[in-house]
């Protein structure tokens, strides 16, 4: 007979305590600690430990290194994100808010696998739901097989029953063992289910995407250990009330974390997007005051973005910040360095900032394109035609390099961009593009000379 050990645990972090407690000592959260039954095998760990094969220890320079071996899931986006391709028996978690589309995105690469037999195992969905949305993105693949289970077991005795490349699991939140004596979704289960799936991906050389659920923070549901026991975890996100998706990655045990994939949301499914300058960038019958463009990176991706920025008198007294996408702290910030250096007097006016497509930006290479806006709406002077600016604004009112200037000057010129402004510090590193203009300032009082 098994022992069973009861055990509690935070719902929100993780955290395992021996008994109840009103406050998890290590989120702060209260109310969060949960019973949780768990069963352990009678034999003694002695005897556990003598049936392990020990492994051998080698020096470093004896190890034979072997080259990993990628495989082209037929999505561009998805394949720059992985570093180069999908990893044989690589496990990856996939998490996003409710309705972004990670469902629809996890059946799309199993239908657009290229000629690789895939197992779509869903727990949320019948199949008949899983056939709508797959006739719905029009996509047609004989070796996609679909499975609706939520016992780890059954899924286990499929995949070695189908033997699949990919195996897709939708969600981790619905599954549960025998093994674990907890309701599906509890931290026990989720981590005893995501252990096994580590195992059978490793010992069958099988891909694995595990579909996660996220809290109102923000943060991947459920023990932070799933995210320490996948291989790869990517982050999809946007606002479901805009088309536009990015796909991140967090963590890449397989390449760099600094790719970002971008998707439309459409009828027919998500479409990746190979220019997003295109799609983030308005056209205007006239100028307009407000508006200005910044030459953004994420990653190494350069693109370029439209900014909206809107300055009025503040009518209640107190005056209001709102920023959509953009640190509102930094925006304060920078109000307060116009306010110091400039002259400009922002304690009397709203301030209202907005970036096209809803994207989240946290580069501070944008902050000469977000002054520009705002100084542009705050004298109702629409800004020079064809220029777009990218720097970081310090305290004192310096304009500093952006990373990656000159792949920015480079995206600028590709769009046919005629003026840039950038920092003095990297006119010395920059080499002359031809087509555009470079506008070198080294501190904010001399932006509105290059921008007007």
């Amino acid at each position: 007979m098994a022992k069973l050990k009861r055990t509690y645990f935070c719902t929100s972090c993780g955290y395992e305590t021996p008994k109840w407690l009103g406050k998890c000592p290590s989120c702060g959260e209260w109310n969060t600690i949960t019973e949780h039954v768990v069963a352990k095998e009678s034999s003694s760990v002695a005897s556990r430990l003598a049936s392990v094969p020990r492994s051998v220890a080698r020096r470093v320079q004896d190890i034979e290194e072997q080259t990993t071996r990628r495989i082209d899931i037929g999505n561009k986006e998805i394949n720059r994100v992985l570093g180069g391709g999908l990893v044989p028996g690589s496990l990856i978690l996939l998490g996003g808010e409710p309705g972004i589309g990670k469902s629809t995105l996890s059946l799309q690469i199993a239908l657009t696998a290229n000629s690789l037999k895939t197992l779509y195992v869903s727990g949320e969905e019948s199949a008949e739901q899983i056939k709508m949305r797959a006739k719905r993105i029009g996509i047609n693949n004989e070796e996609c097989i679909v499975y609706t289970e939520t016992l780890l077991e059954n899924i286990v005795a499929q995949i070695e029953e189908s033997d699949p490349d990919i195996v897709i699991i939708d969600s981790i939140q619905t599954m549960q063992t025998d093994f674990v004596e907890s309701s599906a979704g509890s931290v026990t289960q989720i981590r005893e289910c995501a252990a096994t799936l580590l195992k059978v991906a490793k010992t069958r050389a099988t891909a694995i995407f595990i579909i996660g659920h996220i809290t109102k923070d923000g943060t991947i549901a459920g023990p932070k250990i799933l995210e320490h026991i996948v291989d790869v975890v990517l982050q999809f996100e946007g606002d479901s009330n805009h088309t536009y998706r990015i796909l991140r990655g967090i963590k890449n045990r397989f390449g760099a974390t600094y790719e970002i994939g971008v998707f439309e949301m459409r009828e027919d499914g998500l479409t990746s997007v190979d220019n997003p300058s295109e799609i983030l960038l308005s056209h205007y019958d006239e100028p307009l005051s407000g508006i200005s463009v910044g030459a953004a990176v994420d990653g190494i991706r350069p693109y370029l973005i439209e900014v909206q920025a809107l300055v009025s008198g503040a009518a209640y007294g107190t005056p209001q910040r709102s920023s959509m996408g953009f640190d509102q702290r930094r925006l304060n910030m920078l109000l307060a360095v116009l306010e110091k250096r400039v002259g400009m007097k922002m304690f009397q006016k709203d301030v209202f900032l907005n970036f096209a497509g809803g994207f989240k930006i946290s580069d501070t290479g944008m902050d000469l394109a977000i002054v520009g806006a705002i100084i542009s709406s705050y004298y109702d002077r629409p800004l020079g035609e064809g220029v777009c600016c990218a720097g970081e604004v310090g305290l004192s009112g310096e304009v500093r390099p952006a990373p990656r200037t000159e792949q920015r000057i480079s995206e600028a010129a590709r769009l046919g961009f005629k003026r840039i402004v950038v920092s003095s510090f990297v006119e010395k590193n920059i080499k002359r593009i031809k087509g555009i203009e470079v506008v070198f300032i080294s501190s904010i009082e001399q932006l509105p000379k290059a921008l007007f």
